[in-house]
């Protein structure tokens, strides 16, 4: 298997650059409608697995750690008590997303979450016995995290953002 190749189970087409800017189409609307509306609508995702179980949904701040340019990027989380977890699987694509090389370049970011504007927060990976131990919280959250795992040879990245 190459570099950037995906397992044989992996949907045809995946790695596709069309996937790639339907899912930045996609993302940007979702950040629009989620802001228009103050998360009234976007603030649940309802896609995949999500369709009979609708996953809480934040979004994510992040500096371009080339650019220095803003993104926002709308992501599934989990609460972990007081700390929010978010999952770098991008859809079990062979490359981390640019979110999480971009929160390991500058973790001081900010979250925003349905009727409770931005809150400042602290990235940090979580170490391997901590994503061992959230993993099946993670699935259960989302079933298609185990698929997307299942899809891609690199050890897909788990993410607490703890509030500042």
């Amino acid at each position: 298997m190459g570099r950037f190749s995906l397992p044989e189970d992996t949907p045809k087409g995946m790695d596709s650059p069309v996937v790639a800017k339907i899912m930045k189409l996609m993302s940007r609307v979702h950040v629009r409608v989620f802001t228009l509306t103050g998360g009234r609508v976007g603030s649940t995702w309802r896609v995949g697995a999500g369709f009979r179980k609708p996953v809480p949904t934040l979004l994510l701040e992040h500096r371009g750690r080339r650019s220095g340019r803003r993104f926002v990027t709308p992501l599934l989380y989990l609460r972990d008590g007081d700390e929010f977890v978010i999952v770098a699987s991008q859809g079990g694509l062979p490359k981390h997303p640019q979110w999480y090389f971009n929160l390991r370049a500058d973790p001081e970011t900010r979250v925003h979450l349905k009727k409770q504007g931005a809150i400042p927060v602290r990235a940090r990976v979580a170490s391997a016995e901590e994503r061992a131990e959230l993993w099946p919280r993670l699935v259960d959250l989302y079933a298609d995290f185990a698929k997307y795992q299942a899809w891609t040879e690199r050890e897909i990245p788990v993410v607490f953002l703890t509030r500042r």
